[in-house]
């Protein structure tokens, strides 16, 4: 962190439909200059103008130019905030030289990345000199992978209150949700497709549970691909899209907790598949897909959620189930809040946080559960019976 910059948050993307609603969440609950210190960048100041308006913010919120082009704009404006809350993605397209830039001052960095093979690239590229530097870097701090990622933490504490220990496998189970897939989202994925198609060999992190904690391979994981009846539910459960990504942040976070969970600890993630209930994004492509800077309308948001299940299994049969319910619908109204929360929490709560490529999970630990709790619409529910 970059303990004498002027701004506690700057908002990178505050013009695009992820960052305006970042911004807007920040306005109507922050204000601006108070206890939370934040700005407006992208790279128009007359639509940061416009958006600032729009949103209803104070005309004295403060607007900074900059453009993923232009790296000594980057440069420039990553001296003047704690933290950078980027919503510019696909970020293997506009966020390596932000990472860098953010890595040399020593600034934190937060994304909404569910881009597994550039998040594998920055790791190898930067976790030394972000050490070195100070920097916390934080990827998938929104829908992915920040309630899966807690949920599992949630979880294991139950087990550790409850058991004693920690559990070595644990079932990650979307009960039901409602809303869609991101435009940036679905771009990130094209991305990704695109990356691999032009190199071959990034197509084994795509599949590699453990493509995030190099140095480390954990043992044979289970199978989240194949649709079948989970027993401990006794309901049908099939391929989660999301899975991908989520499993190797949860990885990562046993990683960089010392192996908390276990050095042998196992982990998949599947939707419950119930007649008539949606359990999977709506649009995954096609006309219905939103592009980039487009998603639902206010009511829209409002009217989605997402309630996931969480169950552990202990080696002696015994079970332990944790949940994760959120308000909005996953991929913007619930996002935006996260990822705000989450850079509140790592420049005001999480000073004793060392530099480094982090999962905000294994950073920010209870104090984000909490923080969650109290201000983004999450609720954590102990469900063992």
């Amino acid at each position: 962190m970059n303990p004498q910059a002027e701004f506690d948050i700057i908002v990178y993307g505050a013009t695009g439909f992820t960052g305006r609603l970042v911004a807007e969440y920040l306005a109507g609950r922050y204000g601006v200059g108070g206890a939370v210190k934040w700005a407006m960048a992208g790279r128009s100041a007359d639509k940061l103008a416009a958006v600032r308006d729009e949103i209803g913010a104070p005309a004295d919120t403060p607007l900074i130019v900059a453009d993923a082009a232009d790296l000594a704009s980057l440069k420039a404006m990553v001296t003047r905030g704690k933290a950078i809350l980027t919503t510019v993605g696909p970020y293997q397209l506009y966020g390596s030289e932000l990472v860098a830039a953010c890595v040399a001052a020593g600034t934190d960095y937060l994304d909404l990345s569910g881009e597994p093979t550039w998040m594998a690239q920055m790791i190898a590229a930067h976790e030394a000199a972000a050490k070195a530097s100070g920097a916390r870097i934080l990827f998938s701090c929104g829908f992915d992978s920040i309630p899966f990622e807690l949920g599992v933490f949630w979880t294991q504490d139950i087990a550790r209150k409850r058991l004693g220990h920690p559990v070595s496998r644990i079932k990650g189970r979307v009960r039901s949700m409602q809303g869609g897939l991101s435009g940036g989202t679905a771009a990130s994925g094209a991305a990704t497709m695109a990356a691999i198609q032009k190199d071959p060999s990034l197509a084994g992190l795509m599949f590699d549970p453990f493509a995030l904690t190099p140095g480390f391979k954990g043992p044979a994981q289970p199978d989240g691909m194949t649709p079948h009846r989970d027993e401990d539910l006794g309901q049908e459960v099939g391929p989660f899209m999301m899975a991908t990504i989520n499993t190797k942040n949860i990885h990562r976070s046993n990683m960089l907790q010392a192996y908390a969970y276990g050095s042998d600890f196992a982990y998949d993630e599947m939707s419950v598949i119930t007649p008539g209930a949606q359990t999977e994004f709506t649009s995954l492509g096609g006309e219905g897909m939103p592009k980039p800077g487009e998603g639902p309308s206010k009511a829209q948001r409002e009217a989605g959620f997402y309630d996931l299940l969480f169950i552990g299994l202990d080696k002696d049969g015994r079970q332990v189930r944790g949940s994760v319910h959120g308000d909005r619908d996953p991929g913007y109204g619930s996002t935006s809040k996260i990822i705000a929360e989450t850079a509140i929490c790592l420049v005001q709560d999480a000073a004793d946080v060392p530099g480094g490529v982090w999962v905000p999970g294994a950073a920010l630990g209870q104090k984000l559960v909490d923080r969650l709790q109290a201000n983004a619409g999450l609720t954590f529910r102990d469900e063992t019976v």
